[in-house]
């Protein structure tokens, strides 16, 4: 399920690595995968239920942090970060085994930018 939040939330202070794997640990107790995806025209940010606790998960933290380094990179030139951010503190939702949540981040001209 996808959630969709006001426009006004979208705009200023970036995010930081830091920032963000706080806000998870602070919420959950664990630092979830967090990855962009592309649907049809759609443009979401989803949390996985994998995280970087877990045993068998396949990143080692280094490697965790530039990969959300490099979500977050595109989230913050899309203008996007507060949205992100007020989800992350607000949302209501948890991932489970086999079933990530989702943020719509609606598209606009710059989206364009990203996509191939």
């Amino acid at each position: 399920m996808a959630t969709s939040i006001s426009e006004s939330t979208q705009k200023t202070n970036p995010l930081g690595v830091q920032e963000v794997m706080q806000c998870l640990r602070n919420r959950w107790g664990v630092t979830y995968d967090l990855r962009l995806v592309l649907k049809g025209e759609r443009f979401y940010l989803q949390m996985m239920w994998g995280y970087l606790e877990k045993q068998s998960f396949p990143l080692k933290e280094m490697e965790y942090c530039e990969k959300l380094e490099k979500v977050l990179e595109i989230i913050n030139r899309l203008g996007k970060s507060n949205l992100v951010r007020h989800w992350l503190l607000n949302t209501k939702q948890k991932p489970s085994v086999g079933r990530a949540i989702s943020l719509l981040l609606r598209g606009d001209e710059q989206l364009e930018e990203f996509v191939l």
